[in-house]
């Protein structure tokens, strides 16, 4: 894990989707976060050391992207050991982030590794990496150099993918830049949840909060962090102010997650 320095900073942004913002000021204190997305091969052993079944194992089917056909579709077997339906499976694959994890999943795994999810101003805050007021993790330019900082969608979102990051799906984790605070993949690869209820308007009041929690109820739970679906056409969700939301008991092929544990100040 990564220790996360304690801080004040602006939360949110003005320049993107409304609710996004407005930008407010929040405070968080020190706490250590998961170096990369939990993989396949630590949940696994999760799996192994408890009997969990997962949501969409219960459910027998999940949602999967399919890139040939340009389209969600609900797949019948399609699970955190079979990423893109029955005829796959994580051999090969250990570390990869592990996808098709509800929100109870991992929060079950959490518990069980002696962790928990981070809250949404604990990942901004750690995504930002100490570069107060940037874009991206990494700075304000998306591709400093040329250079592909993150697994994301490359080219026109759903019709082609140019795949110049060198993956079309999800990567194995730490294959690009760490962030300023040592955090590898805080954008792209997959979406991650985050503790906190999903409300459209909750940063209207939020300011002044020190450790903010989020909404008390929802229907949603926010995630973060963009994945290697998001392209600037479509959600541009690897901003570090990017949020998006899905229901606690939905599994995808492009949503994840890593940990947090208090401490740290």
């Amino acid at each position: 894990m990564v220790r996360i320095p304690g801080g004040t900073y602006a939360m949110g942004t003005d320049h993107g989707m409304p609710f996004e913002g407005p930008v407010h000021r929040v405070t968080v204190h020190g706490f250590w976060m998961d170096r990369c997305e939990v993989t396949n091969r630590e949940f696994a052993r999760f799996v192994a050391a408890t009997g969990h079944g997962t949501e969409s194992e219960k459910q027998g089917w999940s949602g999967v992207f399919d890139t040939t056909a340009h389209e969600w579709r609900p797949v019948k077997g399609a699970d955190w050991r079979h990423p893109e339906g029955p005829v796959s499976s994580i051999d090969g694959r250990q570390d990869e982030p592990v996808v098709h994890v509800s929100w109870d999943d991992a929060v079950a795994y959490a518990r069980w590794a002696g962790k928990r999810l981070p809250t949404e101003a604990e990942f901004e805050w750690a995504a930002r990496g100490g570069r107060s007021g940037a874009e991206y993790a990494w700075g304000d330019t998306l591709r400093p150099g040329g250079r592909d900082m993150a697994n994301t969608w490359q080219g026109e979102f759903p019709a082609h993918d140019e795949g110049t990051d060198g993956y079309r799906r999800v990567a194995p984790v730490g294959r690009f830049p760490p962030n300023g605070y040592g955090l590898f993949d805080i954008a792209g690869n997959v979406w991650e949840w985050t503790s906190d209820w999903f409300s459209q308007d909750y940063f209207q009041t939020a300011r002044g909060a020190v450790d903010p929690t989020g909404p008390a109820t929802g229907t949603e739970k926010a995630i973060r962090g963009g994945s290697w679906l998001c392209a600037g056409n479509y959600c541009a969700g690897y901003r570090v102010a990017a949020r998006q939301h899905s229901p606690r008991d939905s599994g995808l092929n492009n949503v994840g997650f890593r940990c947090v544990r208090d401490g740290g100040r």
